[in-house]
C-alpha cells in the first residue's frame, strides 16, 4: 500500500476511535440523566472534547443516542445467542434466554430506556428499534419452542400464540426484575414463571 493510502487508513481509524470514545462517554451520561435531560455540552465535557468537535462527528444528540441504542441492542442479541448455544435442551435454552435477557437488560440502561420510555416513542428510530427487538424476540422464542416440539419435549399447538404469551409475561415482570439487585431473587422468580409454563397450574 502506498504512503497516501496508509495515511488515509490511519486517519479513518483515528476518526473511528474518536467516534467510539464519544459514544462511550455519552453512553454513561444518557444512562445517568436520561435522553431528555442530556445535552451536547454534557457529552462534550464527558468526552473531553469541544462541543464543535462533537458536532463534527454527530449532527445531534439523537444521532449519538441512536448509535448507542443500536450498539446495546447488538450486545443483548449476542449475549442471548451465546447463552442459548451453550445449552443442550429446550428447557435450559428457554431458561438461559430469560435469565440472560434480564441480567443483560440491567446493564443496558439506554436500550431499556429506548424500549420503555413513552416520551421516546415519537422518534422514528426508536420505533424501528422496538419493532426489530419485538420481531427478534418472537423468532428466538419460537425457534426454542419449535426445537422442543421436534424433540418431543414440548407439545405446543400454536408456536406464535405461545411465544407471544411468554413475551407478554416477561414484559409484565420486566420493570420489577430490572430494578432488582438480588440476582438470586430474579432467578427464583424466573424459575417460578418457567415452572408454570412447563407444568401448568392444574393439579395432576
Amino acid at each position: 500500500m502506498c504512503s497516501i493510502g496508509l495515511k488515509e487508513e490511519k486517519m479513518q481509524n483515528s476518526e473511528k476511535d474518536v467516534k467510539e470514545m464519544i459514544i462511550e462517554a455519552a453512553r454513561g451520561i444518557f444512562a445517568r440523566f436520561g435522553f431528555s435531560k442530556t445535552t451536547m455540552d454534557e457529552i462534550a465535557k464527558a468526552a473531553y472534547k469541544a462541543k464543535s468537535s462533537i458536532y463534527h462527528y454527530f449532527k445531534s444528540k439523537e444521532e449519538i443516542f441512536r448509535e448507542i441504542v443500536v450498539k446495546e441492542s447488538r450486545t443483548l442479541k449476542e449475549e442471548i445467542t451465546k447463552a442459548i448455544n451453550q445449552e443442550d435442551n429446550p428447557q435450559k435454552k428457554l431458561r438461559a434466554y430469560v435469565i440472560t435477557r434480564m441480567h443483560t437488560l440491567q446493564k443496558l440502561a439506554n436500550f431499556y430506556s429506548a424500549l420503555k420510555d413513552e416520551y421516546l416513542k415519537h422518534y422514528e428510530f426508536i420505533e424501528k428499534v422496538r419493532k426489530n427487538h419485538d420481531r427478534e424476540e418472537m423468532e428466538i422464542i419460537k425457534e426454542i419452542l419449535r426445537d422442543g416440539n421436534e424433540k418431543g419435549v414440548f407439545d405446543i399447538k400454536d408456536l406464535e400464540v405461545t411465544a407471544f404469551a411468554i413475551i407478554v409475561a416477561l414484559k409484565g415482570l420486566e420493570y420489577r426484575w430490572v430494578q432488582e439487585t438480588d440476582v438470586s431473587k430474579i432467578e427464583k422468580d424466573i424459575d417460578s414463571l418457567l415452572a408454570i409454563l412447563f407444568n401448568g397450574i392444574v393439579k395432576r
